[in-house]
C-alpha cells in the first residue's frame, strides 16, 4: 500500500510539475489537520511520513496512533487540504516556469475570446492577449495554433495570469533568433529595432565574424528566412539594414530605399538634417512619415528631411543674417555651420555654450550671434513647420491596416524588403522603383 501511494505521488508530480517532495510534504500537513479536527485544539500532533517507504506515522501527545481510525469527516477534509496545497504548488510552479520564460516565444491554441481579449491554451495554463498587443488586422478563429511573446506574468490571489504580446519589438528579435541560427548563437548582433505593429519594422544588425555578412543571413537564400517572418506577422515589412559606428552611415542605412545626398549633424540638438534629391523626398519621408520616424527611432536622432533647395535657403538666410553682426567672419559661420546648425533656428536653439566650448568664441560674439539669429528666427516660420513635418510626426495609429506588402520583392542588401508601395506611388519613376517587379536573385 504503502509502495502504492508512492507510485501516486511520482504521476501527480509528473502531472503538476511538482516535486514529489512537495506532495509528500502537504500529506503531513493535510493529515495533521486531519487529526486536529477529531481531537482538541491544544492536542500536539506530529504527523511524519517517509519520503523513501512511503511509511506513515502519526502520535497525538507522544501517544502513536493509526490513521485508519479516523472517520469520514477526518478524511474529508484531508482530502480538501491536499487538493488545496496542491493546488498552491501548482501555482508556484507555473509561476517560477513561465517566469523565467518572460521574452521568449510560446505556441498555443486559440481558446475562445473574452471581450477583445484572446485566450490561449499553453502547456499547463491560459494565457491572455490583450487586444492592445495583438498585430492590427490579425484574425484568430478557436482551435488556430498562434505564436506569441511572453510579455508579464502576474500572480493574483488563486490564479496566474499570462500576459502575451505580438506587438513587442522583442517579438520580432525574438523571431530572428529562431529563424537566423547566427542571432541565436551570438555571431549577429541586433544592435537596433524600430517597429509600428501591423505595418513596418527597421532592424539593425552587426556580425562579430568578418566572414559572415550580417543583412544577408538575416534575409537568407532568396528572402526565405525573412519571408517566414512576415508570413508569421501577417504581412508586415521587414527592413534589415547594416549597423555603423559612424551616425551619418547609419542613418543613411536606416533612410533606405532613399538615397541621402547630405547629412548635418548636430550633437547639442540631437538632430540629423538629412537632404534628399527631390525624387527621393517621398521614399525618405515614407507613407505618413513611417520611413523617418522608424529610422529616427532606430538611429536615436531627431531626423529632419530637407531638400537641397530647402537646404541651401535656410543656409543663406542664416549668412545673410550673420553677416550684419559685429565681429562675425566668414570663417565664423563656417565653423557654425561644421558644428550642425544649419539654419537659424538651430543657432537659437543652441545658445551661445556650444559655441563657446567648441569654437571657443569670445561669449559676448557668442551672445550677439544668438540674439540675432534669435530675432529674425521670431520673424519666421519655425524650420520643420510645413505639412510635410506634420506628415513625419503622424501617430502609428494614423496608418492604414490596408496597406499591401510584397514579400516576393528581391531583397538588397540596404533593406528587405524593398520600399513602401505608397511612397513608390508618389515618387517619380526611377531605376529602382520599375513597376516590372525584377527576378529575386540568390542573396547569401
Amino acid at each position: 500500500m504503502n509502495q502504492e501511494l508512492l507510485r501516486q505521488v511520482e504521476s501527480i508530480a509528473r502531472e503538476k510539475g511538482i516535486a514529489p517532495d512537495v506532495i509528500l510534504d502537504d500529506l503531513e500537513m493535510a493529515i495533521a489537520s486531519a487529526i486536529r479536527k477529531a481531537n482538541e485544539p491544544e492536542d500536539e500532533i506530529i504527523v511524519t511520513v517517509n519520503h523513501s517507504t512511503g511509511e506513515i506515522a502519526a502520535s497525538v501527545n507522544g501517544v502513536e496512533m493509526s490513521i485508519q481510525r479516523l472517520g469520514r469527516i477526518a478524511a474529508q477534509t484531508a482530502k480538501q487540504v491536499m487538493i488545496q496545497r496542491i493546488r498552491e504548488a501548482e501555482r508556484g510552479s507555473i509561476c517560477d516556469e513561465y517566469s523565467s520564460r518572460k521574452g521568449q516565444i510560446v505556441s498555443g491554441v486559440v481558446s475562445r475570446w473574452e471581450g477583445s481579449s484572446l485566450v490561449v491554451e499553453l502547456d499547463r495554463v491560459e494565457a491572455f492577449l490583450p487586444k492592445s498587443e495583438q498585430i492590427p488586422g490579425d484574425s484568430h478563429r478557436p482551435g488556430q495554433r498562434v505564436r506569441a511573446m511572453i510579455l508579464d506574468v502576474r500572480e493574483n490571489p488563486g490564479s496566474i495570469r499570462i500576459i502575451l504580446s505580438r506587438t513587442h519589438p522583442d517579438f520580432i528579435r525574438s523571431l530572428l533568433e529562431v529563424e537566423v541560427p547566427e542571432v541565436s548563437e551570438g555571431i549577429i548582433e541586433l544592435q537596433g529595432l524600430a517597429r509600428e505593429a501591423g505595418y513596418r519594422t527597421k532592424v539593425a544588425v552587426h556580425s562579430v565574424d568578418p566572414k559572415v555578412d550580417a543583412v544577408g543571413a538575416c534575409v537568407g537564400i532568396r528572402g526565405s528566412r525573412i519571408r517566414n517572418i512576415v508570413e508569421e506577422l501577417g504581412g508586415e515589412k521587414i527592413d534589415v539594414v547594416p549597423w555603423n559606428e559612424s551616425s551619418k552611415i547609419l542613418i543613411a542605412n536606416a533612410l533606405k530605399p532613399a538615397k541621402v545626398a547630405e547629412i548635418a549633424l548636430c550633437f547639442e540638438l540631437g538632430r540629423a538634417t538629412v537632404v534628399v534629391p527631390d525624387d527621393q523626398l517621398s521614399l525618405a519621408i515614407g507613407k505618413r512619415g513611417q520611413n523617418v520616424r522608424l529610422a529616427a527611432r532606430l538611429t536615436g536622432w531627431d531626423v529632419d528631411i530637407l531638400t537641397p533647395e530647402e537646404f541651401n535657403a535656410a543656409l543663406d538666410v542664416m549668412e545673410e543674417t550673420l553677416t550684419g553682426v559685429e565681429g562675425v567672419e566668414p570663417k565664423h559661420i563656417d565653423q557654425i555651420t561644421a558644428l550642425g546648425m544649419v539654419s537659424i533656428h538651430d543657432v537659437d536653439e543652441c545658445g551661445p555654450a556650444s559655441m563657446i566650448s567648441e569654437l571657443e568664441m569670445s561669449e559676448e560674439l557668442a551672445k550677439r550671434i544668438v540674439s540675432v539669429c534669435g530675432e529674425a528666427a521670431a520673424k519666421m516660420p519655425a524650420k520643420g513647420k510645413g505639412p510635410r513635418a506634420d506628415a513625419q510626426a503622424a501617430p502609428a495609429s494614423d496608418a492604414p491596416a490596408t496597406e499591401e506588402t510584397s514579400t516576393d520583392a528581391p531583397v538588397t542588401e540596404e533593406a528587405a524588403p524593398v520600399e513602401d508601395s505608397a511612397a513608390a506611388e508618389e515618387a517619380p519613376v526611377v531605376e529602382e522603383e520599375a513597376t516590372e517587379e525584377p527576378k529575386p536573385t540568390e542573396t547569401e
